[in-house]
């Protein structure tokens, strides 16, 4: 039985209510990211990270989900990741926001809304592109004015990755990393590069080179 069925007992059929079809393909590289309603702050603790990390653990085997990259900020989170079935990322984000609402509402006592709505997302290219989207998702809390190194961050993926941590997280990433990450991290990114990302998540624009962007416009329908 799958892990969230087994331990929240939330119907399967309730949990994947019926709407309108996002096309994602298999194998393919992902930014995924969400907000917290109205730009609410989420994360307050310890607990509250702890919690979504752990939810988001323990089902991404369930779904065929391989991450790559990941930060928790107060009011949002980033992932960059893979899914084995296309199909099943939209089915794995929805349950892990919805378990995550159940459990946070029982903690918090919270009502209303807690994310935005459906997770924005766009397909990035396996090369130096990856490579981008990588440092900024870890760099955020750099760029927030929160730590003034990734390595300072204990909710990212950056602190697993030079081995600051060890609580196997992430799966292999098909490329090769330049030799001192974290110096590479927190150097700022480009106006440009800053403004083709923010492009990608407000559009869902593919992130890579002209000619791999118009296979993807192509591959991939609602991309452009």
């Amino acid at each position: 039985m799958p892990f969230f069925q087994k331990r929240y007992q939330v119907p399967f059929a309730i949990i994947l209510m019926p709407r309108k079809p996002r096309c994602f393909n298999d194998g393919l590289i992902y930014h995924v990211l969400n907000r917290g309603n109205n730009k609410r702050k989420i994360f307050y603790r310890y607990n509250d990270f702890q919690l979504f990390l752990n939810l988001t653990r323990k089902s991404k085997k369930d779904f065929g989900i391989k991450i790559f990259a990941y930060c928790l900020m107060p009011n949002h989170f980033h992932i960059v990741l893979s899914p084995d079935k296309g199909v099943l990322l939209s089915k794995w984000m929805h349950c892990l926001m919805r378990s995550h609402f159940i459990q946070y509402k029982r903690v918090h006592e919270t009502t209303g809304h807690l994310w935005q709505g459906r997770f924005k997302s766009f397909v990035i290219q396996e090369d130096n592109h990856l490579l981008v989207i990588l440092r900024y998702v870890e760099r955020n809390p750099v760029r927030a004015n929160l730590v003034v190194s990734a390595k300072n961050w204990s909710w990212s993926s950056h602190q697993e990755r030079i081995g600051k941590v060890h609580n196997p997280f992430l799966d292999n990433i098909p490329i090769e990393l330049p030799p001192n990450w974290s110096e590479y991290v927190d150097q700022p990114l480009t106006d440009r590069e800053l403004e083709v990302i923010r492009r990608g998540i407000n559009r869902h624009s593919p992130f890579g080179n002209s000619e791999w962007k118009k296979k993807m416009s192509r591959k991939v329908p609602g991309t452009n």
